[in-house]
């Protein structure tokens, strides 16, 4: 018990420092600023299909990331909860893993539209925000996030608890 206990708690630090790196990567090259937001570690809102451990993985590391990273804190909190929202709805999809993608790319085009417009000040419409954070949700959970699941895939062993 207590190693399934470490592992787990190894695993979500892991994926937490990761989902970090891959956003401060993606913030400096300009790929998740403003409305259009391509963040590369959203890819890693899939992990879920392999392990519970996800679950707080992304969402620390979705917490983290928007501190280090200069965001105000009603992204810190909101941008958080969305991931969250999507980790736990793509758990309980893991039994189809073209399924799982799906909830944080809904959770965060309908979340984000909103942060960015009171928090940010984007004067844009509320539907065209939902058409470009979606577009980067779909490039980076649908498309980045479906080839991660299928690579890892083959090496699901790795994340095993038993």
């Amino acid at each position: 018990m207590k190693n399934k206990s470490i592992l787990f708690l190894t695993q979500a630090a892991m994926i937490a420092a990761l989902y970090v790196v891959l956003t401060y990567v993606s913030s400096m090259l300009g790929l998740a600023n403003f409305a259009i937001q391509l963040r590369l570690s959203e890819a890693l809102t899939i992990l879920p299909f392999f392990t519970a451990a996800a679950i707080p993985g992304v969402s620390v590391g979705c917490l983290l990331a928007n501190i280090v990273t200069g965001c105000s804190l009603l992204d810190i909190i909101f941008g958080t909860l969305a991931t969250l929202i999507g980790a736990i709805c793509s758990y309980a999809l893991r039994r189809n893993k073209f399924l799982v993608p799906l909830p944080p790319i809904a959770a965060n085009t309908i979340i984000v539209p909103w942060i960015l417009r009171i928090s940010y000040g984007i004067p844009d419409a509320i539907p065209f925000l939902m058409l470009t954070v979606g577009i980067g949700e779909i490039l980076s959970c649908g498309v980045l996030g479906l080839l991660l699941l299928l690579s890892l895939q083959k090496h699901k062993a790795v994340f095993s608890l038993s």
